[in-house]
């Protein structure tokens, strides 16, 4: 359990029902732990207070790399969208299963799918939900928000879960252990990584999400990385770092 707090006055009341919400703690002033959860005029954002910080942490989907992502980053030739069958299908239902920052999520939307984001962290859950109000009432990609929904919850559980209907494609990108702190590993996910942990538990995943995708499963594996619960997928589409493990229904 991490804490919350806003140092603007008339943001506490915000920073209270957040807490409740979501049951982290609330604190008037800054906490002093490694992390925890600030509400500004802007956004929220996760502070981590040591000298290593990388800054504040948060998500933001109308600017940035995941701006220029969705402006230039190849549209349905690009490899993720290969993989997830977009360059097929023109609107497929997919389930982000892991979302994590969303930003795999977004550009799915921003693609023409209807994506379902799932994640099961409440730290990256409220993240989520104030990047995406906040993308709402942003002109520039309030339409592509609308093609996105979010359910907290762990999609060990998927069994349980009631969707609006079932999706075509769930995608999978465990947290995977970094095994050194290269430059190839941004010092803002070493942070992220740190505080949420890894999916140790993400072996579990395929064959409950094998049961419910109606097409297709893709797994975001480092590019050295085992096969997704030692099971050898239909194909797998490489790139330099990582690769995308596609499993045909």
């Amino acid at each position: 359990m991490i804490s919350i707090t806003s140092s603007d006055t008339s943001l506490r009341s915000k920073a209270q029902s957040l807490a409740a919400q979501w049951g982290f703690k609330f604190s008037k002033t800054p906490p002093q732990e490694a992390f925890f959860l600030q509400v500004t005029p802007a956004r929220l954002q996760l502070i981590q207070s040591d000298r290593h910080s990388p800054g504040p942490i948060y998500i933001d989907f109308s600017s940035g790399s995941i701006a220029h992502r969705r402006l230039f980053g190849g549209g349905k030739g690009q490899t993720i969208a290969k993989a997830v069958g977009l360059n097929k299908h023109p609107s497929p239902l997919i389930l982000d299963a892991t979302a994590g920052m969303g930003k795999d999520a977004f550009i799915f939307a921003s693609l023409g799918a209807e994506v379902i984001l799932m994640e099961r962290s409440p730290i990256s859950a409220v993240l989520l939900t104030d990047a995406l109000h906040r993308a709402a009432l942003d002109e520039s990609i309030s339409e592509i928000i609308q093609r996105m929904s979010f359910i907290f919850s762990d999609a060990r559980n998927l069994d349980s879960q009631k969707l609006i209907r079932e999706p075509d494609v769930i995608y999978l990108d465990p947290m995977f252990p970094h095994r050194k702190k290269s430059a190839l590993v941004k010092k803002e996910m070493l942070a992220f990584q740190n505080l949420i942990g890894d999916d140790n538990d993400s072996n579990e995943l395929l064959s409950t999400c094998l049961k419910r995708a109606r097409k297709r499963v893709v797994v975001k594996r480092p590019i050295k990385a085992s096969y997704l619960n030692e099971q050898k997928p239909t194909y797998s589409l490489n790139m330099k770092k990582h690769r995308f493990d596609i499993y045909i229904k």
